[in-house]
């Protein structure tokens, strides 16, 4: 094992560790890291000696703050097209790990947005701590929710998944449970002794009860307490419908959502809403995998996630100019564009 790897394999017991190696860049995806990921798991499942997966990442920070948007960035201003084969690895990754055959283990310690949601939330064994902020950010860049994100989501009970969709906020523990975003608390503390009774599992029942013998009880959360104005609210029909409810429901988290909700691209928040919605529909992660590389492909292709990764991460003025500015001004054959087939470049993971 190289230290200088940015994807780290060991085995402990009969536990295999993935652990994500880029610290100083809060472990943000690459693709020869989704590549590495897909390779171990490729050899994993083939593998008796290995009875379960356990990936973490390095540096104490987080598991993952996502895709490396800069090179996304870099791609699109050269015309370039690198960034749709990055995400057709990771959607694809992203789908193994949710099919993966044997007990695949995320500790969601710290930050996990974007991609490092896709490489966590579709395992069958996901622990947070109190530490943990999951989201999906992509709207304030002008991107869409990603690697299964939409599918995640659109689950989520009531209209908290359209929320955090839409507002790309980022929940703690808690929360991250409420919305089926992980299935176990435990304290960052005891993520040594976790990792340390993993390795003595034997067969894969034994790993989901060694996490949960050190699972506790969350510390209170806060999308329970708002419910009521989210679910009323989100449940309308369009992006600017569900901002006048925000601002007319009488409560100030609510106002003061609908304001954060005016300073995202008004086509990422028009495409997102019809994503999430679609979502429901598909009936399948592969599906939403499908629809979410089409629509992914068409934004890259577009202005605002560009503008968006400029203004963010680039020159970091925070002031994005939007095309078009206005909810009201993105037209309904705007939206359908991004859901449009792709021919021979569908990623095809759903069956025809």
């Amino acid at each position: 094992m190289n230290d200088e790897e940015p994807v780290l394999l060991h085995t402990e017991g009969h536990i295999l560790h993935i652990t994500l190696n880029r610290p100083r860049a809060l472990n943000a995806l690459t693709h020869t890291m989704v590549r590495g990921i897909d390779e171990a798991l490729t050899v994993a499942a083939d593998d008796d000696a290995v009875t379960a997966v356990v990936i973490a990442g390095a540096g104490g920070r987080g598991l993952c703050a996502g895709g490396d948007i800069r090179s996304i960035y870099e791609d699109a201003r050269a015309g370039r097209r690198a960034s749709v084969d990055f995400w057709r690895d990771e959607y694809r990754l992203n789908a193994r790990i949710a099919r993966f055959p044997k007990p695949y283990v995320a500790l969601m310690d710290g930050i996990v947005m974007g991609g490092g949601v896709g490489v966590s939330a579709h395992g069958d064994v996901r622990v947070v701590t109190e530490r943990s902020r999951v989201a999906m950010p992509e709207t304030g860049i002008g991107f869409v929710p990603d690697v299964g994100g939409t599918y995640l989501l659109a689950a989520a009970p009531g209209e908290l998944g359209t929320h955090l969709a839409l507002t790309g906020r980022a929940v703690g523990a808690a929360d991250a449970l409420l919305c089926g975003l992980a299935d176990h608390f435990v304290p960052s503390g005891r993520l040594a002794d976790l990792t340390s009774a993993l390795a003595a599992a034997g067969a894969p029942d034994e790993v989901t009860a060694t996490v949960r013998r050190h699972a506790t009880d969350a510390p209170d959360g806060e999308l329970a307490g708002h419910r009521e104005w989210i679910d009323a609210c989100y449940a309308a029909d369009t992006v600017e419908e569900i901002i006048d409810r925000l601002v007319d429901s009488g409560v100030p988290a609510a106002k003061e959502t609908a304001a954060e909700l005016l300073t995202a691209s008004p086509t990422a928040l028009k495409v997102t809403l019809a994503a999430v919605r679609r979502t429901k529909r598909l009936g399948s992660l592969e599906a939403a995998l499908d629809q979410e590389f089409r629509v992914s492909c068409h934004a890259f292709a577009g202005h605002d996630l560009v503008e968006g990764v400029r203004a963010r991460i680039i020159d970091k003025d925070r002031a994005p100019r939007w095309s078009p500015a206005e909810p009201g001004d993105v037209t309904a054959a705007d939206v359908a564009r991004h859901f449009e087939p792709l021919g021979d470049e569908e990623l095809g993971l759903a069956p025809a």
